[in-house]
């Protein structure tokens, strides 16, 4: 076990972990540390605290100093010398003519690199674009084609629940996302309901997937065929899957048919296998097949200085 502290960058979502180095740390402090682009100022969020080794990614780096009024004067200039950043770039992407989107800009604490995020719907050449922002802040300049989940992380927004988006709150990184989610917790498969602000399938499929998995595996599906506790013989209507509610139409002895409702464990049935779903309609094949396209990531880093 080590001791360290979670720490939060102002445009990173997720927790890095640094050695504490002896310095008495609360969370909501302000600390410099080292990391791989170099000299960070970062917001503490996890105090202090025993991590098992194997989940720390190595060298662990020790906090060179909890942050002085000084620094965070430093971190107050590097945010208005961004949006003047952001500018300069967005004159010199329209004076190159290229066809991307500008998202975001960046200051490293040292002021060592500018990093400058955009989207596009191919490759760009930005070779030229990158001489001549060097030529204008004097120092690394790093340009970062993003895709759109991470646009929407770094702009932010309101979802469809009315209330922040996700990612750009509390998500540290992207989770797999798939349409048989949204299948398993019997979601309506049309685009427009599943999708998120990025366009791509909601990150919130994932927060309940395990629960109705492990519901559904108790409960019968849409058309099986069970016996009841009365031991009446029926087939399944619907299904109320948190409600753990299945309705049914039995069949009485004067061959009448009636809607019941029961409990999931007064019926006997063939427990089904999860995976082997019954094929859908055409109609619900051609929208999945349209789903399948919102879940392709572009995932594209180009990354490049000077």
């Amino acid at each position: 076990m080590v001791n360290v502290i979670g720490v939060r960058f102002r445009k990173a979502g997720k927790i890095y972990y640094f050695d504490p180095a002896g310095y008495d740390i609360k969370v909501g402090d302000n600390v410099i540390v080292e990391t791989a682009r170099g000299i960070e100022y970062g917001h503490v969020v996890l105090a202090p605290r025993l991590v098992e080794e194997d989940k720390i990614v190595q060298p662990l780096k020790p906090v060179i100093r909890v942050a002085t009024p000084e620094d965070d004067a430093i971190e107050k200039r590097n945010k208005e010398k961004e949006k003047e950043a952001f500018k300069i770039c967005l004159e010199k992407i329209k004076k190159h003519g290229l066809e991307m989107k500008l998202i975001d800009s960046e200051y490293t604490f040292d002021n060592n690199k500018v990093l400058f995020y955009f989207t596009a719907d191919g490759r760009i050449d930005f070779r030229e674009l990158v001489k001549d922002l060097a030529s204008v802040f004097k120092t690394r300049i790093e340009l970062r084609q993003i895709g759109v989940r991470d646009e929407t992380k770094i702009v932010g927004g309101i979802g469809i629940c009315g209330r922040q988006l996700c990612c750009h709150t509390y998500l540290s990184e992207f989770a797999p996302v798939s349409i048989k989610m949204a299948k398993e917790q019997n979601l309506s498969l049309n685009p427009t309901k599943i999708s998120g602000v990025c366009g791509r399938l909601m990150c919130c499929l994932k927060n309940e997937e395990e629960a109705y998995e492990e519901i559904n595996s108790k409960m019968p599906a849409v058309g099986d065929t069970v016996i009841t506790k009365d031991n009446l013989k029926g087939e399944v209507l619907s299904v109320s899957v948190l409600k753990e509610l299945v309705k049914v139409i039995v069949t009485l002895e004067n061959d009448e048919k009636e809607i019941r409702e029961y409990k999931a464990d007064e019926l006997q049935f063939k427990p089904r296998k999860r995976k082997d779903n019954k094929a859908g309609s055409i109609e619900e094949d051609e929208e999945l097949r349209a789903l399948e396209l919102l879940e392709r990531e572009e995932g594209k880093s180009l990354l490049d200085d000077e």
